[in-house]
């Protein structure tokens, strides 16, 4: 019985012990991102989250030594200026965004600084007029589900293909105290509406009043940030295409009965030639409901 409980103590301890490394070195993982090691060499201060930095480097490692033109929204006390300089390097045009006329500061480093309302599209209109199509916009702003939209609506289709809008920190869609969320106008409700406007490009499905379909060629979600992957070539009407091979003429089995099944019953039964397609889709739609809660 000494045995069995030292056998017993022993397992456990060994497993937690394992089990907390195992946990501890995923969240080790991102201090070997290029992001982080930026982050880390900056000389002013930056609040991220750690599950950021291995989605920045997949994303934006492309665009390393390139002549690029990125622009972030939020400077705060300017330390991710910093961090995006030494990731992307001296070729990128780093402009930053804010309300904060205090960030002019960071003019003499070599950014671009612009003092503006995210959710003005007046600014907006201004600052593409000034500086034309750029390449990545980072939306690390206000948060508010009315600053995180309009800046979507304004700012996609001023964004050159393959590039990105990354709109981060969208955990506020589900917060109540300052962002007054959940809502059904969230910025995470609107993207889903966008979804459904990307989907309509599908050649008799019905369009969406206000549509990006022709900039956005999809959309990436990861755990509080959301990006948006512009490509108007790709961003087509979608069309059926044949290889005009021959064909076995294959049965349509969708919707058929099974055997033995209760409408298959009911069916031999009174002789009908219905299969009951909409009453099974209804009967099944009951039997998804828990999935969508």
């Amino acid at each position: 019985m000494k045995f069995l409980f030292l056998d017993i103590f022993y397992s456990y301890y060994y497993y937690n012990k394992n089990n907390k490394k195992n946990i501890l070195l995923k969240h080790l993982n991102y201090k070997k991102t290029l992001t982080f090691k930026a982050f880390k060499k900056s000389k002013y201060l930056s609040l991220k989250y750690f599950n950021y930095f291995p989605i920045y480097d997949s994303l934006l490692k492309k665009f390393r030594n390139k002549k690029i033109v990125f622009v972030e929204i939020g400077v705060f006390s300017g330390g991710s200026l910093f961090m995006w300089r030494h990731f992307l390097g001296k070729k990128a045009k780093i402009i930053g965004i804010d309300l904060n006329p205090e960030i002019k500061r960071f003019k003499k480093y070599g950014f671009e600084m612009v003092i503006g309302d995210q959710s003005d599209e007046g600014f907006w209109k201004k600052f593409f007029k000034k500086y034309g199509k750029v390449d990545i916009i980072l939306d690390d702003g206000g948060h508010t589900n009315y600053q995180q939209i309009k800046t979507v609506n304004s700012c996609v289709p001023n964004i050159r293909d393959g590039g990105f809008l990354i709109t981060e920190d969208v955990h506020t869609s589900y917060i109540k105290d300052k962002w007054y969320n959940p809502s059904k106008y969230s910025f995470i409700n609107y993207t889903k509406k966008l979804i459904d406007d990307l989907n309509s490009r599908y050649p008799g499905l019905k369009k969406q009043k206000f549509s990006l379909s022709k900039y956005i060629y999809s959309i990436q979600y990861f755990e509080s940030i959301t990006v948006f992957n512009i490509n108007r070539k790709l961003s087509k009407i979608n069309k059926e295409v044949r290889n005009n091979k021959l064909s076995t003429n294959p049965k349509e089995f969708r919707a058929s009965l099974i055997k033995d099944s209760f409408f298959y019953k009911i069916k031999n039964f009174f002789h009908t030639k219905t299969n009951f397609t909409y009453l099974i889709f209804l009967i099944n739609s009951f039997k998804l409901r828990n999935f969508f809660k």
